[in-house]
């Protein structure tokens, strides 16, 4: 059965994933709305949906390792192996350089959370805290474009006449439910696998139950790479970035406070943090995401989860 769980939540997530990039992209231009916000918002928040179900899960029953390693494991995981493998398969450029505004963002999180995982708990003061930069956040996204208009893509044409709204927002809603319940699959059967093979808690959060709660993002990224679609891949993974740290790991503190392991501090938040300021400083600098730039991106993926086991 547990190798049925994974097969099932393999497929939920390759078409979960596919449908809400059809749902997004085709609600962006019917509006006129900037693709790069669609997937910010939408798309972001939609595929880190598993990572919000599983912590909240995790620490009511007492594992906060396997709660705070899955939004470190899954940031991780989302700069690393899913930008690494877009890239491999499809070069990565052409995105609107108005993410390096969120690309900030991510940065500023990533070393919040740093800071954090410096103390021996993460309370419900600091939840609080991460849940206020999340508004603070969407908030200015919204004024900034209402004032700029930068929602408003002028390269993007209204079509009136594309896909219904309904079928826009069936593909939606069916989207981050496929998701949701394939990613809940994946993670039934590879956690119990995991177990059976005598993997402990922390590995299991910061690498089972990270990757099969970030397949999400990466099948929608890859998706999106194969179609051309720049924006939605690197809004996806900026946006999923953000919202796991302020919003999932904010919650989850909130419900129930977060222990922190000594790993936490010296390997992988610092990991996610170079990993963050790495993916940041392509998206200001670099023209695009070359193959050979992926490729170095999974090596590096690989030689953590190495010296993580």
């Amino acid at each position: 059965m547990d190798y049925i769980y994974v097969t099932l939540g393999l497929l939920g997530l390759y078409f979960g994933a596919e449908w809400l990039v059809s749902g997004a992209v085709a609600t962006a231009r019917r509006i006129g709305i900037s693709p790069l916000v669609a997937s910010l918002v939408i798309v972001g928040f939609g595929t880190s949906l598993p990572e919000l179900l599983v912590s909240v899960r995790a620490a009511l029953s007492g594992a906060p390792g396997i709660a705070l390693g899955n939004v470190v494991g899954s940031n991780i995981a989302n700069i690393l192996l899913i930008v690494g493998t877009a890239a491999v398969i499809f070069p990565i450029s052409g995105w609107d350089r108005s993410v390096r505004r969120d690309a900030a963002t991510m940065v500023a999180s990533a070393v919040f959370l740093f800071f954090l995982v410096q103390y021996d708990v993460i309370d419900r003061i600091a939840g609080l805290a991460l849940l206020a930069l999340l508004a603070l956040y969407l908030l200015r996204t919204y004024m900034w474009a209402r004032k700029t208009g930068a929602a408003l893509d002028d390269d993007v044409d209204v079509d009136t006449n594309a896909m219904p709204v309904w079928k826009m927002a069936l593909l939606i809603i069916a989207g981050l439910i496929i998701l949701l319940f394939g990613a809940e699959f994946l993670i039934r059967g590879a956690t119990e696998l995991a177990v059976h093979f005598g993997v402990s808690d922390a590995v299991i959060g910061l690498t089972v139950v990270a990757l099969g709660t970030s397949l999400p993002e990466l099948a929608t990224a890859v998706v999106a790479a194969t179609r051309r679609h720049s924006d939605v891949a690197i809004g996806n993974v900026t946006g999923s970035c953000i919202f796991n740290t302020l919003c999932i790991l904010g919650a989850t503190a909130v419900i129930a406070p977060l222990p922190v392991s000594n790993g936490f501090a010296t390997l992988d938040v610092p990991v996610m943090l170079a990993a963050s300021v790495f993916f940041a400083a392509m998206l200001f600098f670099a023209p695009k995401f070359h193959r050979a730039t992926g490729v170095v991106m999974l090596v590096a993926y690989a030689g953590y989860i190495w010296a993580l086991v």
